[in-house]
């Protein structure tokens, strides 16, 4: 596969460009996004679905721009899918051969469960794991669908359902009620789907998701993997659905959706009473993702392997000189973790954060070395996107921003509150990070020493003298119930 690529989404409502960079063979992050809001499928439902002009010559314009910043990149491949608006356009033909002769650019239309399974293979790979979980991407022209079991995309599903289908057909003639009559209809064939998480993609829901996250004030501000109940969703929707463009503005919806967000929300809505859904999770990766993921991982059945992470690969292998450090630092706190673990009553969950914190600590080193432990905190809370949850990529960065420091401060702690574990616990791990740096301070080519533990008392055995090692433990902040003995 390419070092960079393009993937270009063209929908309904709006054209979408990303450019990634590969950093080895599965971990990569994003050079650019890109959007332009150009209303494809303008009057298209109102003419037979038929494209017009002014929208195509629109997308046009888009696309060319899309090309010149791919360009602009280097990019050795561009890859580009349409969903609903062309593959629905009896003139669809007329699109695909102006674009092809003006821009050199081939289009795939893709039918809708191939949307579908694009958006799920996304969530699958590049959010936290779910059980019984079914995605929803609610797009201009229509509404897809996918069960996801773990990593796995059991079952794919593509309505004819979209914001500005129902717009033209139902909501520019003030006709709710037909419209959730139209709904309702389209969704019995969720009448037997069992799922207790809903996985919110596309714009409409991220819409949704940042005001949400605005208006509770939520301590993190990432979107991707922000989770939510479904009471705050469904009180949410009765508010925009009742509410004018003042009252919209006021709940966190921006202008350039005010005439979509109704029918979005109220299919939305409908498809919630279908389901007994119990938690909500945003998803901030869709179909172009999706695109990239089917490429990059065609050889492995669209999956990472067990135990991959991208997100931590790609800090690595970018922030991450010293690989020989970082490996010993994760494996001696995964030991004390794992003779310390029922002493201090700890739960083993942790285990992989702690590991994952340890193994990136030195990451701000690459930025400046004096500051590195608040640089590894801002680079981990933006760039450990994929595959973690809030609180743990809350821990994580927590625990790198302390290390070989104090334990974390009361403001952090009460700040982060809703994220983080119970103080006792983030004390703990806070420690043991801090305890497994400063016995390799001295940085051997090999680990020269051993661990015991025994009624609380670790003690480090070796036959050197570990003089440096011995002065850094002494200047940490310690834990009552665990006492270090050399």
């Amino acid at each position: 596969m390419a070092k960079r690529v393009a993937v270009i989404d063209i929908g309904s409502n709006s054209v979408r460009l990303v450019v990634y960079e590969k950093t080895s063979r599965f971990a990569f992050h994003l050079l650019n996004e890109s959007k332009s809001r150009v209303r494809l499928s303008e009057h298209a439902y109102q003419n037979g679905g038929n494209l017009q002009d002014l929208p195509m010559q629109r997308t046009i314009d888009a696309l060319k721009d899309f090309l010149t910043i791919a360009a602009s990149y280097k990019t050795r491949k561009t890859l580009c899918v349409a969903t609903s608006a062309l593959r629905d356009a009896p003139n669809k033909k007329e699109f695909l051969q102006r674009v092809k002769k003006e821009l050199k650019l081939n289009i795939k239309v893709i039918d809708g469960k191939r949307e579908a399974y694009l958006g799920g293979v996304a969530c699958a790979n590049l959010l936290p794991s779910q059980k019984d979980a079914i995605t929803i991407d609610i797009g201009g022209g229509s509404t897809e669908l996918a069960l996801i079991d773990d990593k796995n995309v059991t079952d794919t599903l593509s309505l004819n359902l979209g914001t500005v289908r129902l717009k033209e057909l139902f909501f520019d003639e003030q006709k709710e009620e037909e419209a959730t009559h139209y709904i309702d209809e389209k969704l019995e064939v969720l009448s037997n789907e069992k799922a207790s998480t809903i996985i919110g993609i596309g714009g409409t829901f991220r819409a949704i998701s940042s005001a949400i996250l605005k208006n509770k004030k939520y301590p993190l501000n990432k979107l991707h993997a922000f989770s939510y109940t479904r009471k705050e969703l469904d009180t949410f929707i009765e508010a925009v659905l009742k509410a004018d463009n003042s009252e919209l503005t006021q709940l966190g919806i921006g202008s350039d959706r005010f005439d979509i967000i109704k029918p979005g929300c109220l299919i939305l809505q409908r498809v919630l009473k279908k389901l007994s859904i119990e938690k909500v999770i945003t998803s901030g990766v869709g179909v172009r993702e999706g695109v990239f993921l089917s490429d990059l991982l065609r050889n492995s059945k669209d999956k990472f392997p067990v135990h991959y992470n991208t997100s931590v690969r790609y800090i690595l292998d970018r922030h991450v000189d010293e690989l020989s450090f970082s490996n010993q630092v994760n494996s001696i706190a995964k030991k004390i973790f794992d003779l310390t673990r029922e002493h201090l009553k700890i739960d083993v969950s942790y285990r992989k954060d702690l590991a994952t914190a340890a193994k990136l600590y030195s990451c701000g080193n690459s930025i400046h070395f004096f500051s590195k432990n608040k640089h590894s905190y801002y680079l981990l809370q933006s760039a450990l996107e994929y595959g973690f949850t809030h609180s743990q990529i809350t821990l994580i960065a927590t625990l790198c921003r302390y290390a070989k420091k104090k334990m974390p401060s009361e403001a952090h702690i009460q700040k982060y509150a809703e994220l983080l574990p119970d103080v006792k616990t983030l004390n703990v791990l806070s420690y043991i990070i801090s305890l497994s740096i400063s016995l390799l301070v001295h940085r051997p080519k090999n680990i020269d020493f051993k661990l015991e533990f025994s009624e609380g008392l670790l003690k480090i055995d070796s036959k050197e003298p570990l003089r440096l090692s011995k002065e850094a433990v002494s200047k940490l902040e310690s834990l009552e119930k665990l006492k270090v003995q050399f």
